[in-house]
């Protein structure tokens, strides 16, 4: 684990528009997606997105978007930045058809943090 954390903390000086909070949250929602389908295989970008979309609402609720703009997560496309800084050093993999790309625009984190949210319907 010791070695994880070293590596996360190098991508964060290495990439420092996210914090080391963002590296371990994309990875605890891509245990939480896999645990969720039942067995472990390959995700899609564009699942990995709605994963983490899923994940970030249970584990902060209406602060999910503030929570990720804090630690620099902005867009699905930052996600996807953050996948692939995992993938250089190894603590994630792709196939050949991976691109970052598939991360691009999978939602707009207004309407999936803040006007999307289960209460939103109570707000108006």
């Amino acid at each position: 684990m010791e070695e994880s954390w070293d590596k996360i903390k190098h991508l964060a000086e290495t990439d420092p528009r996210f914090r080391p909070e963002a590296y371990l949250l994309v990875l605890a929602a891509l245990e939480d997606l896999i645990r969720t389908i039942g067995r472990k295989r390959h995700v899609s970008g564009q699942e990995l997105c709605e994963g983490i979309r899923r994940y970030v609402l249970k584990e902060y609720g209406l602060m999910s978007k503030l929570v990720l703009e804090s630690w620099g997560c902005r867009s699905t496309d930052d996600f996807g930045h953050i996948v692939y800084n995992l993938i250089s050093v190894n603590m994630l993999s792709r196939t050949e058809t991976d691109r970052i790309e598939d991360f691009h625009d999978v939602y707009d984190f207004d309407h999936a943090f803040t006007l999307d949210y289960p209460l939103a319907a109570d707000r108006k």
